[in-house]
């Protein structure tokens, strides 16, 4: 059964790891056996996440919403320890801005960043997977993918995006034995969340919405993440697995 749910000696790209989900995954995937390329815009952050890793994780510092980069950033990513072999995208932006004062600049930032850079990096890495006849890819959605909430508008419209593209994503490259499939997080303590926690009523009524009477642990990340990069998952694409306590459920 552990050689099911194994990751040992994969090769796999994780965005936005410098904090919150993204960080939590590179290092449930590097304390497993993975080799972990680690791509954040924050460097110091970046350099932590390193030293407490060890020589499984290489960090690299790029700016994701960059799209003329992404093609590069693949190559670069491809030069550490070979192709990838699975991309989790959890890079993400949330400018929480009504919809009547959403600008420009923050929602083309919001949908190239949680929406755009998914797509054009996994375009870039599919190719190795594809010559493997191997590949896993893990988006990172949202309570918002299914739901509205105040203030976020543009987020949403890209979470719900997201979703859409796992199922498209499923469909295009499925058949060459690359799975993708999405979590979608409920309220679990991130930098993104903040907002959220700062305010303790608020979280304790996030936390009453749930099945389960709690809001999420870095932990309850692990085994379905675990679960999507194996082999124990290769029978399931173009999937939402909803990892929030059953908020959806109610």
């Amino acid at each position: 059964m552990a050689d099911l749910f194994s990751v040992e000696g994969r090769v796999v790209c994780v965005t936005g790891a410098s904090s919150g989900l993204g960080r939590q995954a590179a290092l449930t995937l590097a304390r497993r056996g993975a080799k972990v390329i680690a791509i954040a815009r924050r460097e110091a952050e970046l350099a932590d996440l390193a030293r407490e890793g060890g020589e499984a994780i290489h960090p690299i510092a790029a700016d994701l919403s960059r799209r003329n980069g992404l093609s590069y950033l693949a190559h670069q990513a491809a030069q550490v320890f070979g192709a990838p072999d699975i991309l989790i995208n959890a890079a993400g932006v949330n400018t929480r801005q009504p919809a009547g004062q959403v600008d420009d600049e923050a929602w083309d930032l919001t949908l190239a960043l949680n929406l755009s850079a998914p797509f054009f990096l996994a375009q870039a890495l599919v190719p190795s997977m594809q010559a493997k006849g191997w590949g896993r890819i893990v988006n990172f959605a949202s309570l918002q993918s299914c739901r509205a909430f105040p203030a976020g508008i543009a987020y949403g419209a890209s979470k719900g995006g997201v979703a859409q593209l796992t199922r498209a994503m499923a469909e295009a490259w499925s058949g060459s034995g690359i799975t993708a499939n999405a979590i979608g997080p409920g309220f679990f303590r991130t930098e993104l969340t903040a907002r959220v926690f700062a305010d303790p009523a608020l979280a304790a009524r996030n936390a009453a919405q749930t099945c389960i009477g709690r809001n999420g642990e870095p932990e309850d990340l692990e085994g379905p993440l675990l679960f999507l990069c194996s082999e124990a998952s290769s029978y399931v694409t173009g999937q939402i697995l909803m990892v929030d306590g059953g908020f959806t459920a109610k």
